[in-house]
């Protein structure tokens, strides 16, 4: 039976102030739990009631805990002061501890200034790395970049005081990170810590004081002493004790063994999916990548391999999934032997909760149109349309690459992919059918950017050359210039001229025209401003008007999305084939 400190506490725990008894109590086995490890607490000299609490936490052998619990009462710093500095060696065996034992997190005072750091061997047994939180804060975090995990370990990094504290101190760990520690050395952690604080008078603290104005409870041998003592009116309570508050216990950790996963007949463990030849497939919503698509710790970026599309979130070569395919709209394809190869099992399990059975997926529809999918056949539509701006760009003299007109390199993209331009990452995340407004506003304004990258100035250089008149098109900007373009090579490709007609020093017919074919980029371009003007009901009006079922977003802006994206790329399509018609004769 574990050691009841606060049933044993000379005090009734009715009477204890929220802080002594959460000092007494044991922490117990909730892995996400913060426990507090050091603390120099000093209530604001102006609070009605003043509280003071100095805790350090020694990690102490498991089987001597009992019998080192007086000896460690009380203490409230590991170190005090400087060695003193007299012949050379006189401190070679310099040692902090408290009472001989390790502690979790190393403080030092003078009277005047205190510092903290968690304790080397915890970090390193751990395997944290800090990060420095500074301006106003000064505090340290510790992180566990190997899976990852975030706020593993934070406190505050120093104090000082003269007659009042600089600020209050507090150094806390996650409880399944200081038990795997406590667990690794074969101990437990022992809080052991002075507290004061004032308590209204009452009958029971008198019964405690037997008719004394002063009074002291506990031996040198015991776990705590307790003072009470008449001060200002009232009756101050002061405490040193040590506990014993967390166990060498460790925390049930999440397993991925003995999942039933969505049309797989029993349970699953790691040792039965390796063993499977020709693995079943399991699907997961595309939201399962959301956790990785928005962190930028991890790499999430689709990528076509022989005509598919994979998605494999992976963690800078610690770990990655594997095989995973985006089918349909909103769904991912992948081996259950391939999600129970190598990696944390709290990613198998980030997987299993968004996992659906078969007879959903095929419900859901496996031949649908995924976003990465739309952006591929975005970005080819504006590498051609690089080409073929680059090529009548030479019929007017000017001589500017395919990636000077668009933006893209298909070298770049043919080397590193995706990855060498990260707004296409961010247009092909997650959309799923049910998205928020805002959602939907947002990815149109990320569509939008992907476009603008065509410089204004080269489009009207080449509008000029085809007559269009220069105090006209002076304001005009690369979606009016590009409608512009399109007006003008439409016509000469439905003439069949060539593209050496484009140059003219007449003005073309129809040039400043509305043009059809790119109503859906300049409805984009209406739902980037929507964005931040909030004339959302005007942007939704005309795309009811342009034949899209404005009644659908009532379960989302999905749709919405596909249907803006898809004239988008026809838009380009159009502008491609015409100046294509006139380069190819």
């Amino acid at each position: 039976m574990p050691h009841d400190f606060l049933a044993e506490f000379p005090v009734p725990s009715h009477l204890l102030p929220t802080r002594l008894r959460e000092l007494l109590t044991p922490v117990g086995l909730s892995a996400a739990e913060m426990v507090e490890a050091s603390a120099r607490f000093d209530a604001d000299e102006a609070a009605p009631e003043t509280e003071h609490a100095y805790m350090v936490m020694a990690v102490v052998p498991e089987e001597k805990a009992l019998d080192q619990l007086s000896a460690l009462r009380g203490t409230m710093l590991v170190a005090e002061s400087t060695p003193v500095i007299r012949d050379k060696g006189n401190c070679e065996s310099f040692n902090p501890t408290i009472a001989g034992n390790d502690y979790v997190v190393a403080s030092w005072g003078s009277g005047s200034s205190y510092t903290y750091n968690l304790a080397e061997k915890v970090w390193m047994a751990l395997g944290l790395t800090p990060r420095c939180l500074g301006n106003q804060e000064q505090r340290l975090v510790y992180d566990d970049l190997s899976v990852p995990n975030f706020d593993i370990a934070d406190g505050e990094v120093s104090a000082e005081f003269h007659w009042n504290s600089s600020r209050n101190i507090r150094w806390r760990i996650r409880n399944d990170y200081l038990r795997d520690y406590l667990w690794l050395r074969g101990a437990v952690g022992v809080r052991t810590f002075y507290y004061q604080r004032p308590l209204a008078d009452c009958a029971e603290l008198r019964g405690l004081m037997a008719g004394s104005a002063h009074t002291c409870i506990g031996s040198k041998d015991d776990w705590f002493e307790v003072d009470i003592r008449e001060h200002d009116g009232k009756l101050l309570l002061q405490v040193w004790a040590a506990v014993i508050a967390v166990s060498c216990d460790r925390c049930i950790a999440p397993s991925a063994d003995g999942l039933t996963w969505p049309g797989i007949a029993g349970p699953v463990t790691h040792a039965s999916a390796d063993a499977w030849l020709a693995s079943p497939t399991v699907y997961l919503d595309d939201r399962f990548l959301e956790r990785y698509e928005q962190n930028m710790h991890y790499n999430s970026l689709p990528h076509e391999y022989f005509g598919q599309w994979l998605c494999n979130p992976s963690y800078k070569g610690q770990w990655a999934f594997s095989e995973c395919r985006r089918v349909g709209r909103n769904l991912i394809a992948v081996p259950l032997r391939e999600l129970y190869k190598p990696k944390p099992d709290a990613e198998i399990l980030h997987a299993y909760s968004w996992a659906i059975s078969p007879a959903d997926a095929q419900a859901r529809g496996l031949a649908g149109e995924h976003v990465p999918s739309k952006t591929q056949r975005l970005l080819t539509q504006l590498l051609n349309l690089g080409d073929n701006l680059a090529k009548l760009g030479q019929v007017a003299g000017i001589a500017k690459t395919p990636a000077e007109w668009v933006g893209f390199e298909r070298a770049k993209l043919d080397y590193s992919g995706w990855a060498a331009y990260g707004q296409l990452g961010r247009l092909a995340q997650v959309a799923p059918l049910d998205m928020t407004q805002q959602a939907f506003l947002s990815r149109c304004k990320s569509l939008h950017e992907i476009w603008q990258r065509i410089p204004d100035g080269l489009l009207r250089q080449l509008v000029r050359a085809a007559g269009a008149p220069k105090d006209k098109t002076q304001s005009l900007k690369s979606l009016k210039l590009l409608e512009v373009l399109l007006n003008i090579t439409q016509r000469l490709d439905a003439k069949h001229e060539q593209a050496s007609a484009l140059l003219s020093d007449t003005e073309p017919e129809g040039w400043n025209e509305r043009n059809t074919s790119l109503a859906l980029l300049f409805l984009n371009n209406d739902l980037r401003i929507s964005d931040a003007h909030e004339s959302v009901a005007q942007a939704i009006a005309t795309l009811e008007k342009m034949g899209f079922e404005v009644a659908s977003l009532n379960s989302g802006y999905g749709l919405a999305l596909d249907f803006v994206f898809d004239g988008v790329i026809r838009s380009f399509e159009s502008v491609n084939q015409a100046i294509g018609g006139l380069l190819a004769r």
